[in-house]
């Protein structure tokens, strides 16, 4: 009996309850936030968008428990395989798209099949991630002396496997995906210990140009035109740079989340209470439902959830002590973060609209289950971390 006691409560111990309860806090939060924006309405309400909700997080739940049983080992072996998967994907979506998607919004991104939609760079996300992982771990164990010119090829070995993966999102026409799959390439190469003498400039150049494009919107965009930019990006820029010049046409959306999201004032409206009408809110834009509908304080406690949520992934990050999963856990935690500044940011027009969904809230399918299997990622480390014989795994 005091084995199976001494078991169980070594069991529960490779459990994280803490990122457990706060994906939990978030699904009800996503639940109850769907269900007021498509249900509980005027006319025209309905449960489907709710009741699709709970499938696919009983859908992340699933893959969350699967990937929790692979440790280090299996998911170093596994990386290679999963990352051509992730490429094939990408590549097909280019050929086999779903047709009215594309004419809605331009994106070459998503498969389809009967009423149900897939994007496979949500599935490449996390590819990307463990297979970056084991590459800067397999380079830094076969050069411990570290010098510039082996910093340069891990930096090469970075770009190498990232940049295939985001020149395909970026033919897609999927702009919130490269940003995310940028967020990730920058997350793992600031952790990867290469020299600042190498990344320092580079984060220069890239900020540089950043600036230089800016400048270019503004000033003369007919060359941005000719090298493949499209006129809606640039009506983005302009409604982020003043949300009160075109509220009627292309700043619409974002003027229309501001207002709301100022509507619900210090305590907001209640539940339900959704009177102003903003443009896929139970999606990308479902962070003006919370201000609306619980206002300031309903935007802080969820700012405070996500918050919880990441410092267990940085607590077992440190915890575990395992190269390839710092690399692997960098790579969740950018992801996951990037998705929240940008999401909130964008709804409160601190930044422009790239329709990059709310992580665990927004409706949709893809993106749900892809967070999911990054919180399988970090659940995994923890279950696999004996806390009292734990050694660095040599793969």
């Amino acid at each position: 009996m005091q084995r199976l006691n001494h078991f169980r409560e070594k069991r529960d111990q490779r459990i994280d309850y803490g990122i457990i309860l706060s994906v939990m806090l978030l699904a009800l939060i996503s639940i109850l936030t769907i269900l007021s924006t498509t249900y509980i309405q005027p006319d025209n309400g309905s449960l489907l968008p709710a009741i699709m909700q709970l499938v696919w997080y009983a859908v992340g739940i699933a893959a969350v428990i699967v990937i929790m049983l692979f440790d280090s080992e299996q998911l170093w072996k596994l990386a290679p395989v999963v990352y051509g998967i992730g490429l094939a994907l990408l590549v097909l979506v280019l050929i086999f798209y779903d047709r009215a998607t594309f004419e809605s919004n331009g994106a070459r991104s998503w498969f389809r099949i009967g009423s149900l939609s897939f994007q496979p760079s949500e599935i490449f996300k996390i590819a990307l991630i463990i297979m970056l992982a084991r590459v800067v771990t397999e380079h830094n164990l076969e050069h411990k002396d570290r010098t510039i010119h082996t910093d340069w090829v891990l930096f090469g070995k970075i770009c190498l496997f990232t940049f295939p993966g985001l020149f395909l999102v970026i033919i897609q026409n999927d702009l919130g995906t490269t940003l995310v799959l940028l967020a990730i390439f920058v997350g793992i190469l600031m952790m990867s210990g290469i020299s600042w003498r190498i990344l320092l400039p580079f984060f220069l150049s890239i900020v540089a140009i950043g600036a230089i494009l800016i400048y270019i919107v503004v000033v003369d965009r007919e060359l941005l035109l000719k090298i493949g930019f499209k006129n809606y990006q640039f009506a983005r820029i302009d409604s982020w740079l003043n949300p009160y010049s075109d509220q009627s046409g292309d700043g619409f959306q974002l003027f229309q989340s501001m207002k709301a999201i100022g509507s619900g004032q210090l305590l907001g409206k209640g539940f339900g209470q959704s009177d102003v009408y903003v443009p896929v809110r139970e999606s990308d834009m479902i962070f003006s439902t919370i201000g609306e509908n619980f206002g300031f304080v309903g935007g802080c406690v969820l700012l405070l959830i996500y918050f919880i949520l990441i410092y267990q992934m940085v607590r077992i990050c440190f915890d575990t002590k395992n190269e390839f999963y710092a690399y692997i856990a960098a790579g969740v935690i950018c992801m996951i973060l990037f998705h929240i500044i940008e999401n909130v940011g964008m709804s409160i027009g601190l930044l422009p609209l790239t329709g990059i969904p709310l992580p665990f809230i927004s409706r949709g399918g893809s993106a749900l289950v892809g967070n999911m299997m990054g919180i399988g990622l970090m659940m995994s480390m923890r279950y696999h971390y004996n806390s009292s014989m734990f050694e660095d795994n040599e793969l």
